[in-house]
């Protein structure tokens, strides 16, 4: 039973990978970048992500390793905080609390107990560095409250600040100004490359666009470069003529990381990528996000095989989104054509896309419009093909419509015979599109068609969807509704709602599926129901993204207002909404989708019963991907600062036993045979000094000589605790014995026998009784060897 506790808005994934330099550790094992609230830590090796650090309220805007300790990382946030982690274990170790927005961080080795860190002044323009003394205290809270200005009047961007060899100064650059601060003279001095004054310089040409990011060798004899081009640029020995290239990384280069050891280097991407290259300029790994499109056409679509994410990702492709993992499963090219980066060409956009028949079939729509009357269409439709587990190309329609193609949507209904497929355009048509057979004489080939086409007194076609069973096809045009028989495709009924152009439109499910609700631009929400043909409801609201949840009646509906986005969930059948939400974001959510769970909550209060069977996900303005969680589900999911949970795949050692690791076969076979089990660990579980022991951070833990003795101490097994069974085992191995004994007399007794019979012939053998056999035995034992003396 899950614990009632209020949900809030959460990022789920999706964030910015590329918002800060990426940081290798010092083995070059594994690399950091910033995901928004969190930290995320990447094996360099397999490209999985090996923790993700929670703990921040806000934006991370920084990321070092603790130079004292290359198992720490130091991070800074726009909550005013500075932690420090043991990002091998994923723990939170201590929080520093600086009550200011941090944009930046670096460390030096040399500043022990203290980092440097940008805030803003006053004006928000204006930045300063900051020295900040790191207290040493045994809490896991501290105050940081010794800040000391280094330099002031710099650039917001950590790019424009670098710190020198072994830490002597640091400079910084803003506008046509550098200021250099020595740490031992406690001096500045500045310059102003604006002047006619001539300084000595090294000009280095080669990029013919704008330069995003430099970064040295650890050695400092290669220099590397990279920007709009897309290539990587090493100038080794500062000379024009000795460079090398690595082109074709697929998107602008934001920033260049170095490892420490200089085995490594990583490229950032404006297309939300982390690229991983060589020494030898061979790029060896990619860590793909979720690709931040100019605009997201397509919206929010759930792919029935893998469940991911599907919309809009680099030109021309569809990308694959994996919620649970927060990483990209694959690009779907849609266009098949090269993408042509030039500022203020046109290009051809990806605009619709719809999935169908479970999966089977995936419907996208391309448009090209130079000009009023140059547009160019095209809708293809892709079969998924089990033998290359993907999309294949089937059919191809060049200009399917006269107009731009507003809506398409598959039948998806269980019992459907013939999958149809149903377009909506401004040229006033919906088109039906069924799956034919376009082969020849061997009848294995298959293709679509156009099978009706309607309109209603050439208004423009705004919306489609069908029923749940689907038997009635719904299309708005402008203001009117219209519903049309699936079968037949006959005009059955119409709603008009003289309140603007219908903007969204669906039935709904279950036990609701008698109504269909619509949406206005002018911001009425209608509810009709189709038994009566009448209209059974009508709410005020400027709804910008509805979406029924395929689990159940629930229908989600956002809305906007001048303060941000409020959420509203109810059933068509009840006026009075389920769950209400003010504020879940500042900004204009464009879409949104109900994502099926694979293991069902156990919400108890109606107002959070909705989040039972899905999940409810939704982008804004600025691509942020967001949904709605509880604490208790995080809590269990992810390692925080009170948490520390053994990995499921330790050996089972008595270290693993101290640990409380037990799982659910063996506790069964543990009750299953109590009664004569020799030993009976104790389970660890619920003990307080275990639980608290494993809680603490490792830094105020006693020593390990300590603890070690304790340990084994703890393993030692007393006598008293013998069983019962351990005696008649020791008569058993006595038996045993005392039989192996008597066999080998017996062995004896036999060669005497046969020896006799040689002798005696046909004489009767004289058969010995137990009590002779012990009274041999005896005889046997005797020492003869006195008799060697005589």
């Amino acid at each position: 039973m899950v614990e009632e506790e209020s949900i809030r808005v959460v990022r789920c994934g999706g964030s910015e990978l590329n918002f800060r330099r990426a940081v290798f550790s010092a083995d070059s094992k594994y690399i950091f970048c910033v995901s928004g609230d969190f930290v995320k830590v990447y094996s360099t090796a397999t490209e999985e992500c090996v923790h993700i650090l929670h703990g921040h309220r806000n934006l991370v805007t920084g990321i070092q390793l603790n130079p004292n300790n290359h198992l720490q990382l130091y991070s800074c946030s726009l909550d005013g905080t500075i932690k420090l982690w043991d990002y091998i274990d994923g723990i939170l170790i201590k929080t520093f609390i600086v009550r200011c927005k941090l944009h930046a961080l670096f460390t030096v080795a040399q500043a022990e107990d203290s980092v440097f860190v940008t805030v803003n002044k006053e004006k928000p323009d204006i930045f300063q560095l900051v020295s900040v003394k790191l207290p040493k205290s045994s809490s896991q809270e501290v105050e940081a409250k010794e800040l000391s200005i280094v330099l002031d009047y710099i650039n917001q961007s950590p790019k424009c600040i670098a710190f020198g060899n072994e830490g002597v100064y640091v400079a910084a650059v803003r506008d046509f100004y550098l200021s250099v601060y020595f740490f031992k003279k406690k001096t500045t001095s500045r310059r102003n490359f604006y002047d006619e004054k001539k300084y000595t310089y090294t000009c280095l040409h080669w990029h013919h666009d704008i330069v995003m990011d430099l970064a040295f060798s650890v050695t400092g004899s290669s220099l590397l470069s990279g920007g709009r081009e897309s290539v990587l640029v090493e100038w080794r020995d500062a000379t024009e003529k000795n460079k090398e290239f690595l082109p074709r990384l697929g998107a602008t280069i934001e920033h260049i990381s170095v490892s420490p050891a200089g085995d490594l280097f990583c490229t950032s991407h404006s297309d939300n990528k982390i690229t991983i290259i060589h020494r030898n300029l061979e790029a060896s790994a990619v860590i793909q996000g979720l690709v931040k499109d100019r605009s997201i056409f397509t919206g929010l679509m759930i792919d029935p095989r893998t469940k991911a994410l599907v919309l809009n990702g680099k030109p021309g492709h569809l990308q694959f989104y994996s919620l649970q993992s927060d990483k990209q499963l694959y690009n779907l090219d849609i266009m098949q054509q090269e993408y042509i980066n030039d500022y203020g060409l046109i290009q051809i956009e990806l605009k619709k896309a719809a999935f169908g028949c479970f999966g089977n079939w995936l419907a996208t729509v391309e448009q090209r419009q130079e000009k009023e009357t140059e547009l160019e269409l095209q809708m293809k439709l892709w079969m998924y093909s089990k033998k290359t587990q993907g999309f294949i190309l089937n059919t191809k329609i060049h200009m399917p419509h006269e107009d731009c193609i507003t809506a398409l949507c598959f039948c998806n209904a269980e019992k459907s015979e013939q999958p149809t497929l149903v377009t909506a355009s401004k040229d006033g048509y919906f088109k039906v599109w069924i799956l034919t057979d376009d082969s020849d004489i061997y009848k294995k080939a298959v293709g679509w068609t156009c099978d009706f086409v309607g309109s209603y007194h050439k208004y423009q076609a705004t919306n489609c969807c069908f029923s749940e069973d689907g038997s009635l096809l719904a299309v708005s045009f402008e203001e009117i509704v219209t519903l049309w028989d699936s079968e037949t495709w006959e005009l059955k009924c119409t709603f008009c709602q003289r309140a603007g152009n219908i903007r969204h439109l669906c039935f709904g499910r279950l036990t609701c599926s008698k109504y269909l609700l619509g949406a206005t631009e002018n911001g009425i929400l209608s509810c009709w129901n189709l038994l009566s043909c009448a209209l059974e409801w009508s709410a005020k609201l400027n709804v910008r993204v509805m979406e029924p949840d395929p689990n159940s009646e629930n229908i989600a509906a956002v809305s906007q207002s001048s303060v941000g986005s409020d959420l509203f969930v109810f059933k068509p059948s009840e006026p009075r909404p389920l769950y209400i939400q003010k504020g879940i974001s500042r900004e204009e959510v464009q879409w949104g989708v109900f994502v099926p769970r694979d293991v069902p909550e156990s919400f108890t209060s109606e107002a959070y019963q909705w989040l039972n069977r899905s999940q409810f996900y939704f982008l804004t303005k600025s691509q942020s991907l967001l949904t709605f969680s509880t604490k208790s589900p995080e809590e269990k999911l992810t390692p925080t600062s009170k948490q520390l949970l053994a990995e499921e795949s330790l050996p089972t050692t008595p270290f693993y036993f101290i640990l409380g690791k037990h799982r659910q076969q063996q506790d069964e076979k543990l009750n299953e045979i109590s009664e004569n089990e020799l030993v009976q660990l104790p389970l660890t579980e619920n003990i307080p000094a275990i639980s608290e022991l494993l809680h603490t951070p490792a830094h105020v833990l006693p020593s390990a000589v300590f603890l070690c003795s304790m340990f084994v101490n703890s393993l030692l097994l007393s006598k008293e605790t013998k069983s019962a069974e351990e005696i008649p085992k020791d008569v058993d191995m006595e038996e045993e014995k005392e039989s192996e004994n008597s066999d080998e007399e017996n062995d004896f007794t036999e060669k005497i026998q046969e020896t006799n019979n040689t002798d005696l012939g046909e004489d009767i053998i004289h058969q010995l009784s137990k009590s002779e056999e012990k009274e041999l035995r005896k005889f046997r034992k005797i020492d003869y060897s006195w008799i060697a003396v005589l």
